[in-house]
């Protein structure tokens, strides 16, 4: 990421927007993610800070070698583990979260296949009946301008769908609002 992406992604207005506004219209009081949850891209962590104090265990997989350092050292000793590793290729066994989130950074993988490839791997290690659960801006002009010097791959949400049922989950959802999309599938039991 650029460096004024990181430095929105650190801010406290940043911070205020997810807990007030993102993941409450994304996991909200009906999605269950158990006890064991895997987040995938946290960044700088503004949305780790959230969830740990949400889930017993969290588990946040950081492609970034220097943003996954910083988080490591600050969740040092807490219910988070942080794992520097491409979410497309993880060290964990198959089945060994209760659910798993993203929120907005499918736009930085790469490429489409990459993006599907990370699809995949979080369906091998849900457990089986596990919700995945994320959400992600729609393409627009001010987001690729925020973007320069930086991977920009957004994922269409009309797509998103049947993306998923491809990588092995079922009972796919996707809505939209305004510049946002969500989404929630499980892992068949």
């Amino acid at each position: 990421m650029n460096r004024e992406h990181i430095e929105q992604l650190s801010s406290d207005g940043w911070a205020s927007f997810l807990a007030s506004d993102l993941l409450p219209w994304v996991i909200g009081s009906e999605v269950d993610l158990g006890a064991a949850v895997l987040e995938i891209g946290p960044g700088p962590g503004r949305t780790t800070d959230i969830l740990s104090t949400t889930f017993a265990r969290l588990t946040a997989v950081e492609v970034d070698e220097q943003l996954a350092a910083q988080l490591s050292r600050r969740f040092d000793g807490s219910n988070v583990t942080v794992q520097h590793a491409d979410a497309a290729d993880m060290p964990f066994s198959d089945g060994s979260f209760s659910g798993a989130c993203c929120f907005i950074m499918l736009h930085h993988v790469p490429t489409p296949e990459h993006q599907d490839r990370l699809f995949k791997e979080v369906r091998r290690v849900l457990a089986a009946g596990a919700s995945f659960v994320g959400a992600d801006a729609v393409r627009s002009d001010d987001l690729a301008a925020r973007h320069v010097d930086d991977t920009f791959n957004p994922v269409d949400p009309e797509m998103l769908g049947e993306r998923l049922l491809r990588a092995g989950f079922t009972n796919v959802d996707v809505a939209q609002r305004t510049g946002l999309f969500k989404f929630k599938a499980t892992a068949p039991a």
